[in-house]
């Protein structure tokens, strides 16, 4: 550890090699840093959460890479919850909370003020960006794209492959969803392969999305249907 700003540290803790802290930083009790993580100022870690984490792979993923990622990197101010596992290869931005049991997979990068709800999964290489809520047991899927502002409420599900694990043709067509600035899905939606939510568009709770939502407008049902225009007062440019 190189000790610039020395931390607050817990009991049982490990700290690899060459980990850099900012001032004022709290790490709780069992924590794993592994080496050449970057942490910000006024961190704060809880117990038994793993930073750093080196990524697995099974020749069987459609993930799967001998690419070498660079450290772990927390901006400052961030909050990360009991039982988090963050992996190599992120940046986690300034002032962002990852609440407890959540897990960050490798390559994935979230934007400032952002929350990351309790046991929630964002899978490897998804890129979210600032001010975002995704709220508890919602699951992002590998190669996602979320803009500025965006909801996602608890429990939703996102998919990224069409063939459902079935043949090597899978492997050519792997895509996760993209939801544009202010997007918003409601609780328990599922949002199938490759869909591109529109800028402030707003998916009903419980629906089902097999094709790409315009901006601005609303969708209901099973399989998601328009059913209009999201009222003027619900627009972003109203709300900042």
């Amino acid at each position: 550890m190189k000790e610039l700003n020395e931390p607050k540290i817990g009991s049982g803790v490990f700290i690899g090699r060459e980990v850099i802290f900012g001032a004022g930083c709290v790490i709780g009790h069992n924590v794993v840093i592994h080496d050449g993580t970057v942490v910000g100022e006024n961190v704060r870690i809880d117990d038994n959460t793993v930073i750093g984490k080196e990524k697995l792979k099974s020749p069987n993923s459609a993930m799967a890479t001998d690419e070498e990622l660079p450290p772990a990197k927390i901006g400052n101010g961030v909050l990360i919850g009991a039982g988090v596992v963050i992996y190599a290869g992120c940046e986690i931005g300034d002032k962002v909370l990852i609440a407890d049991q959540a897990a960050v997979q490798f390559g994935v990068t979230v934007g400032e003020m952002t929350i990351i709800g309790r046991g929630v999964l964002v899978e490897s290489k998804c890129t979210i960006g600032k001010k975002c809520k995704i709220e508890s047991n919602a699951y992002i899927t590998a190669l996602s794209t979320i803009g500025d502002n965006c909801f996602i409420a608890p429990c939703v599900a996102t998919s990224n492959d069409n063939f459902a694990g079935r043949s090597k043709e899978r492997f050519k067509h792997f895509k996760g969803i993209t939801v544009k600035k202010g997007g918003r899905i409601g609780v328990n939606a599922t949002i199938l392969p490759g869909i591109t939510i529109g800028e402030d568009a707003m998916v009903a709770a419980g629906s089902v999305v097999t094709k790409d939502v315009p901006d601005a407008r609303i969708y209901a049902g099973v399989p998601a249907k328009d059913f209009g225009a999201v009222p003027e007062d619900q627009l972003l440019k109203n709300n900042l």
